[in-house]
């Protein structure tokens, strides 16, 4: 198996980036956005991402087969060390320590940035979200029901938290 490298994300890389995620937006529920993300949207939400806030991508043989992000968690101002990561690894190479890198490489950048804790929002329906932030240290510390309605049917959410 060809080697892993996972680096800050580049302008040319948002198509890449917007194909894996579609992907799921379209087909789960580990997303909540229920419409696919437009190319103007990717380009808007690069944006918004800087050395405290990545984005980054896993790259195998120069293709881009995950991505993650570290954004806000909550626009106001005291919530600034507080940050959530979004992770996105392409559908058919699921299990292959993709995700872990990237979580990885976040909570690395994370630390370096400052932040004092990380909060993931996983859908409960999806185990192995829930597993990967159990490996990486995050613990569970709020069940919300019901919040998300997605495929014809009410979903919950975990927060998953990590302090740094």
């Amino acid at each position: 198996m060809a080697v892993l490298a996972v680096r800050t994300a580049r302008a040319e890389d948002l198509a890449a980036i917007n194909a894996i995620y579609n992907h799921y937006v379209e087909s789960s529920t580990c997303t909540f956005q229920v419409e696919p993300e437009t190319m103007a949207d990717r380009v808007a939400w690069f944006a918004e991402h800087d050395d405290a806030h990545p984005a980054i991508v896993a790259e195998r043989e120069a293709e881009v087969v995950g991505w993650g992000a570290l954004s806000r968690f909550h626009s106001r101002c005291a919530y600034r060390y507080t940050v959530e990561p979004s992770v996105y690894v392409r559908h058919d190479l699921l299990g292959q320590g993709i995700g872990s890198a990237l979580v990885g490489e976040l909570i690395a950048r994370a630390r370096a940035a400052q932040h004092h804790s990380i909060v993931a929002v996983v859908c409960t329906e999806i185990a192995a979200s829930f597993a990967l932030c159990e490996r990486l240290g995050f613990a569970k510390v709020a069940h919300l029901r019901e919040v998300g309605h997605k495929s014809g049917r009410w979903l919950d959410v975990a927060y998953m938290q990590l302090m740094l």
